[in-house]
């Protein structure tokens, strides 16, 4: 994601918005909290398994994949939650995709998209979203955290996704409990596992921490399962022969 690209998607963000209905509040699916189980299952490294169809960064990724039956697949396998690309213009992803695929499992879904307006977080949580992304680079902080204690007053979670030191600290600051690190420079769009693990001695006892991006094998995810509760992976399993095999193999055991 080059310098411009960030303010690219946040400007067709804008203009979807401005486009958007608030919708009618519609009951919140029900499953376990991710924040809880994460915090219980600290003996493997849990798994944030993705669906999307295509990124920015690598083009298309597979368009013609079966969006359920690789979500069915990924909890299946023991996937702690699925994360679904809504975003259409960048990422090929749909809001339907999420409603689909939240129909059919009973683990959390994560809405996976450039969240700015609380239009957007209803319309999530009604197409059975239970976790929202954040993003800490696409928002001033105050409006992070008024987005945040929006999310949260409606009973969903929120993964807030940093990149760097001074944005942790503001994920700390605004009192998240579910904090991504995301291996990708926004600036260069190059990936970089030390992100992951420069970031980790800034760690704090009561979150727990996600990492995202460039996360293709057991090797990868080995390297960084020491410090972090999960990993969010994306491209590797789209793109894997025996999808159920890829989620084992990064099911790193901590024991």
């Amino acid at each position: 994601m080059s310098k411009a690209f960030l303010p690219t998607i946040l400007e067709q963000k804008e203009k979807e918005v401005a486009q958007m209905v608030m919708e009618d509040l519609q009951p919140l699916r029900q499953t376990y909290r991710l924040y809880n189980f994460l915090k219980s299952h600290q003996e493997h490294l849990q798994i944030i398994a993705e669906v999307k169809k295509a990124s920015p960064s690598m083009g298309d990724i597979n368009l013609d994949v079966d969006i359920v039956a690789q979500a069915k697949t990924y909890e299946e396998n023991g996937a702690a939650m699925i994360s679904v690309l809504t975003d259409q213009v960048f990422f090929k992803g749909d809001l339907d995709y999420l409603r689909k695929i939240s129909s059919q499992v009973t683990i959390p879904t994560l809405a996976k998209d450039f969240i700015i307006d609380e239009k957007q977080i209803v319309r999530s949580r009604n197409a059975g979203a239970t976790v929202i992304l954040l993003i800490v680079a696409a928002l001033p902080e105050a409006r992070l955290k008024e987005l945040y204690d929006f999310a949260t007053g409606l009973g969903l979670e929120v993964l807030v996704e940093t990149h760097n030191l001074p944005e942790l600290e503001i994920a700390h600051r605004i009192g998240a409990d579910i904090i991504g690190v995301n291996n990708r420079n926004l600036v260069t769009f190059e990936t970089d596992l030390n992100a992951s693990l420069e970031l980790s001695t800034h760690f704090k006892d009561q979150p727990v921490y996600i990492s995202e991006s460039a996360i293709f094998n057991g090797a990868d995810a080995s390297l960084v399962a020491p410090y972090f509760n999960g990993i969010l992976v994306g491209t590797a399993l789209m793109t894997a022969g025996d999808v159920a095999e890829k989620v084992k193999e990064l099911q790193i055991d901590k024991g």
